[in-house]
């Protein structure tokens, strides 16, 4: 099969899941019964939302039983589809996609409603002027806020009641580009300039693996973002970003984006076969877990990888790119297996490269023998390496960016690093309310308890409510978890005072 009947395949294979979707997407005004003006689309100017407006207009002159409107090239429709577009205007984004969303907004005559204040507010007070049953996103499943998400989300906890709808959150980088290339339709210029993955214009550039080697020019120059051959390297332009900056540009919204509440996120990588063998046990994580969360921050992830250089650096190169700090245990030393910082070096593309101030470090403290291991494990990833010093420990934690690579092979070893952490002065770990929780525990069964919980936790959008069982026989403890100590004693006061006398106690979870 040559090339031009590889693309014709595909072609029709994307036409025919675009057909596919565009159904879908109008089975929502049955689902919610609801009026077409109490459904909205959330437009960004991006390659994701602009593929979404394309498959809605599509799909609204099919649900109108206008079907021949995917006969020949969609672009060349310019039938309108008159739903409400919201757009969330940045003082921070690209003027390139200002310009893109006013234009595209023109063109199709889409009822823009431009939302110039923070996201959670904002959004707030254009639903409760214009109720609005679902909201339509770009979002895939490689995105940051895609965690969790099924085609149909319900907000999270915390924000304003609405049905999120994602159409393409199972396409690829790949369907993107194909959608948009054969179906010929305009895009922002700023991918053509290199740029894969945009936001705002303080974490975004060009993707270096886009770059183009050309000694007679004086400036970078780049391929087009359609031309990048590995979609999982999509947000590698995102390397700007600073560890410690809240990101509030997604509708991904409650406790699984703690930015959005006055928090940070971390995730956490331990590098062990034997973990994943069930010869050892990971008790580290679990601590390092209560410590972050025990300076307010939260924890997305946490990650057992192999000794394998690609798995430490597929998983360091995602979360790097996803959360304000990385941390990662195991893995470090002169054995054969401890991958850890080559996986590193790898996932922010640069070399191992000697460190001779590492160096002396390890010559302090492994002395003159086992030279050849000793200047291994001084290899440290080059040019992004910071050495944290600390007169308590023997040698410097390793940062590089935002993953913080920590040498702890037992708790004890753990609460010392992270002391030392904590106080190094350039330490990058900002001190917010801690997380505070309450454990009640009951013998009511699951069935009993569930309904109240859930409506306990429509009233208390703030507080996290988990519930657990230790074994079959054992009482079910339901956790409230939060930042405001009076919210959670009022929400655990409630969910008592909702069952007889006696039915919920006191319950330790440690």
């Amino acid at each position: 099969m040559d090339v031009s009947m590889c693309v014709h395949a595909y072609a029709t294979s994307c036409v025919c899941t675009c057909v596919h979707v565009c159904k879908h997407i109008y089975q929502v005004g049955s689902l919610f019964a609801a009026r077409f003006e109490q459904v909205a689309f959330s437009f960004n100017g991006g390659k994701d939302s602009t593929v979404l407006l394309h498959l809605l207009r599509a799909g609204y002159y099919l649900h109108k039983g206008k079907s021949e409107c995917f006969q020949g090239n969609l672009s060349d429709s310019m039938l309108n589809c008159p739903i409400r577009t919201i757009y969330f205007e940045s003082p921070s984004a690209f003027p390139e996609i200002n310009a893109f969303t006013y234009e595209t907004a023109t063109a199709y005559n889409l009822q823009l409603e431009t939302i110039r204040s923070d996201f959670k507010s904002g959004l707030e007070a254009l639903l409760k002027e214009k109720p609005t049953k679902a909201i339509f996103l770009g979002t895939r499943i490689g995105d940051p806020n895609a965690v969790g998400q099924e085609q149909f989300s319900p907000s999270s906890i915390g924000w304003p009641p609405f049905m999120r709808v994602n159409p393409i959150l199972d396409w690829s980088y790949r369907d993107v580009w194909a959608f948009i290339l054969i179906c010929k339709v305009k895009y922002c210029s700023l991918y053509d300039q290199g740029y894969t993955s945009i936001g705002s214009i303080y974490d975004t550039v060009p993707n270096a693996l886009l770059s183009i080697v050309d000694s007679s020019s004086t400036t970078e120059i780049f391929k087009p973002a359609y031309m990048l051959s590995d979609g999982r390297s999509e947000r590698a332009g995102r390397t700007k970003k600073l560890p410690l900056k809240c990101d509030t540009a997604c509708l991904n919204n409650g406790m699984t984006n703690v930015s959005q509440s006055g928090s940070f996120i971390a995730s956490i990588i331990v590098v062990g076969d034997e973990i994943l063998f069930g010869t050892a046990e990971d008790k580290l994580s679990a601590v390092l877990c209560k410590k972050l969360n025990a300076i307010g921050w939260q924890v997305t992830r946490m990650i057992v990888v192999q000794n394998d250089i690609d798995c430490v650096a597929a998983q360091v190169e995602q979360q790097k790119s996803t959360n304000d700090m990385v941390f990662l245990l195991g893995g470090l030393g002169p054995m054969h297996s401890d991958v850890s910082l080559a996986g590193v070096a790898k996932a922010f593309g640069v070399r191992l490269a000697p460190d001779e101030e590492f160096e002396e470090y390890l010559r302090l403290l492994i002395g003159k023998h086992c030279t050849g291991d000793r200047n291994e494990m001084a290899l440290l990833p080059e040019g992004i390496t910071e050495l944290m010093q600390h007169s308590k420990l023997p040698v410097p934690l390793i940062k590089c960016q935002n993953v913080i690579i920590l040498a702890a092979t037992n708790v004890s070893e753990l609460e010392t690093q992270w002391d030392c952490l904590l106080e190094t002065p350039s330490h990058p770990l900002m001190r917010l309310p801690p997380f505070m929780s309450k454990h009640l525990g009951t013998m009511l069964s699951d069935v009993e308890t569930a309904q109240t919980i859930s409506k306990l936790c429509l009233e208390f959008p703030d507080i996290y409510i988990g519930c657990q069982r230790k074994s079959r026989v054992g009482p079910l403890v339901i956790t409230f978890v939060g930042k405001d100590k009076t919210r959670i004693d009022l929400a655990a006061e409630k969910l008592s005072n909702s069952f007889p006398a006696g039915a919920f106690s006191e319950a330790d979870c440690g």
